[in-house]
């Protein structure tokens, strides 16, 4: 009864709710930070898992999504979002109990296989939470403030990312210097940490309101559910672009860390320093995102952050000629800062498109199809990328420019693939197809991204001005300080939204 649906929510009550959104992003983050990224990939490299069981674990989490399948069949049969959502969200974050536990009770063969099993744990339970979550937040959330919205929830969240993925890595270095013999200890003691922020992540949740959903006329099979979306031309051409794009970052992403690691030999708190930047141009740029795709749409934002990640994948092949060289740190930080501002603008709108082109009241099946879709081709690409990683291993494509006179040779290397560089060339190249398919999706509103990127560089400008004055400074080093006082305030949509909210919409 405690977690039982409204059947109209006040503008109050969506006000409270908005607040209780942001909470639960911020600890949903805190744990996010804590126990995945960086430092899962760290733990289970220290554990021993080759290239194969590497892309296995980047894998899990998109193939588990195929469970929003069924989910879509729960959500119908008990109608209440937000039950479905905490009871998943709560026994999924308790798996990491078991992963805290791994040193301390397991080898490192049986580590593996035990960090395996708690990660498809976490990951089901994850997409049941997670179909029921994206129905409940497109009827909660009013349409006319989604981008700025989401883009303030993301731009929070990464604020406190920041600091704790500062925190964690301080941490793990004086860990480390105190006790090398118990090292990997010492990310048991992070994912604890995690789970405790989950839990308090759940309280959110559990207290955030949900409108009952749209009584049905009649009860329809869950695979006609599924298969309105794909009979629906434009939400086919969105599905078609957000599938091949995640088999595209899915290929290389979840090796960049590896290859800064093995391939460049850098330090942990190195490449946490290289995340941070580009955390902090995320958070700088989700404003802007946010702006832009209530402005404009979220389709311009997209036909601009788009090219610039994928581009960035491409650099990483240049980081080394063929091994370090004296431009691989400046180049390593220009990516981080270009994948950090792109991800932003993807991430926001490739989330809020998604929910737009959704029908009000068929939300559940159009995201879910469209999210089973994306996991497998993004479940499907890490795996044949630790393949691939073997495979490449012997392999070499060398492109070098020589200059012969009587005197002396000049070479001069322009292009050098080797293992990981490869599948980053691929991942490029499919990454230009997937924005070919975003050029077919129509979206009401949509702008021409030539203007969009005109009011870009406005904007940077303007963000330029302010970085080189004192006030500028200033806000450089109180970052992300600033974020977490901020936090006590409360939550509002903006003034010129309130006409949003009515007593039929609940918004």
């Amino acid at each position: 009864m405690w977690l039982k649906p409204d059947e109209i929510l006040s503008e109050d009550q969506v006000k409270s709710a908005l607040s209780l959104v942001i909470k639960d992003g911020i600890a949903s983050q805190a744990m996010g930070i804590l126990t995945g990224g960086a430092f899962l990939v760290a733990f289970a490299v220290k554990l021993g898992a080759s290239n194969f069981v590497i892309g296995l674990l980047a894998a899990i989490g998109p193939l588990s999504q195929l469970l929003q399948l069924p989910s879509i069949f729960l959500v119908e049969k008990l109608r209440n979002r937000r039950a479905i959502t905490v009871f998943a969200a709560g026994v999924s974050r308790v798996c990491w109990l078991a992963v805290a536990l791994i040193p301390f009770v397991f080898g490192a063969k049986i580590g593996i296989a035990v960090l395996l099993v708690a990660l498809v744990l976490v990951s089901a339970l994850g997409a049941v939470g997670g179909c029921s979550w994206n129905s409940w937040m497109r009827d909660l959330i009013p349409q006319g403030i989604l981008g700025s919205f989401f883009s303030k929830r993301m731009r929070i969240s990464t604020g406190v990312g920041v600091a704790l993925s500062i925190a964690a890595a301080a941490y793990l270095d004086i860990w480390k210097k105190l006790s090398p013999q118990h090292e990997i200890e010492g990310y048991s003691i992070l994912f604890f940490a995690g789970f405790v922020a989950g839990a308090i992540g759940l309280y959110f949740l559990a207290r955030t309101p949900e409108k009952a959903m749209p009584a049905q006329a009649e009860r329809v099979p869950v695979f006609r559910l599924i298969a309105q979306p794909f009979r629906d031309g434009n939400f086919r051409k969105l599905i078609a672009f957000m599938s091949s794009w995640n088999f595209a970052v899915n290929l290389a992403g979840p090796f960049f860390m590896v290859y800064m690691l093995k391939r460049l030999g850098m330090a942990m708190s190195v490449i946490i320093a290289l995340s941070i930047v580009s955390q902090v141009m995320n958070f700088l740029f989700l404003r802007v995102w946010g702006r832009y795709t209530d402005r404009f749409s979220n389709k311009s934002v997209l036909a601009i952050c788009g090219p610039l990640f994928i581009f960035s994948i491409l650099a990483w092949t240049f980081t080394t000629m063929p091994e370090k060289y004296f431009l691989t740190m400046p180049l390593l930080v220009l990516i981080h800062v270009v994948m950090g501002l792109s991800s932003a603008g993807v991430s926001l709108a490739s989330g809020n498109i998604s929910m737009k082109l959704a029908p009000e009241g068929q939300a559940t099946a159009y995201l879910a199809a469209n999210t089973i879709t994306n996991s497998v081709a993004a479940g499907i690409a890490p795996i044949l990328g630790g393949l691939f990683a073997d495979f490449f291993s012997t392999k070499e494509l060398a492109w070098t420019l020589e200059y012969t006179s009587a005197a002396e040779k000049l070479t001069l290397p322009t292009l050098n693939l080797q293992q990981w560089d490869f599948f980053f060339a691929i991942a490029f190249l499919i990454g230009i197809y997937a924005l070919h398919r975003l050029s077919m999706v129509e979206e009401a509103g949509q702008v021409d991204e030539k203007i969009v990127a005109q009011e870009l560089v406005a904007e940077v400008r303007s963000h330029v001005r302010l970085l080189s004055s004192a006030e500028g400074l200033w806000q450089m080093v109180s970052f992300p300080f600033s974020i977490i006082r901020g936090l006590s305030g409360r939550i509002r949509p903006k003034a010129n939204a309130k006409t949003n909210f009515n007593k039929d919409s609940g918004q």
